[in-house]
């Protein structure tokens, strides 16, 4: 084969999340919907390093009434250098096990960051809801 059939997995970053209180909508058409502000997150590689920026980053997961979880998380990121990379990405969650799924995007204009606006990535976050905490170990780059 050449290649174009094959899908590659390339290490991109590690992330950690801190949630804060998280905002409960029940009996909505769709489910429950929650809203939970991000007020720390880290994303981190060998390819960069990228810090929150504001706080207008947030998850506003829905859980249908069968169960099924699908996060929708947005948050601006920040380069050591000013470099600004809005982040955006949906998923699916698994309440019971607090294991997360999630496909992100990236939009940037930031001169040594535009590769990622090429990007698809894929990872695996632990939800600790204790902790209110997410972390994804490994965050990986689809070629």
């Amino acid at each position: 084969m050449d290649g174009r059939g094959e899908l590659e997995l390339v290490p991109l970053c590690t992330v950690f999340m801190k949630v804060r209180e998280t905002l409960v909508m029940e009996n909505t058409p769709s489910g429950t919907l929650m809203i939970g502000e991000l007020v720390d997150s880290v994303w981190e590689g060998d390819r960069f390093r990228l810090v929150q920026r504001g706080r207008a980053s947030a998850d506003w997961l829905m859980q249908s009434p069968d169960g099924t979880a699908r996060p929708d998380i947005r948050l601006t990121l920040e380069s050591e250098d000013g470099g600004l990379v809005f982040v955006e990405y949906t998923g699916r969650l698994h309440a019971e096990t607090g294991i997360a799924y999630m496909c992100p995007r990236f939009t940037t204009g930031a001169p040594g960051l535009k590769w990622l606006n090429r990007v698809q990535a894929v990872g695996k976050a632990y939800f600790d809801a204790d902790a209110m905490t997410v972390t994804y170990p490994q965050v990986y780059e689809l070629r």
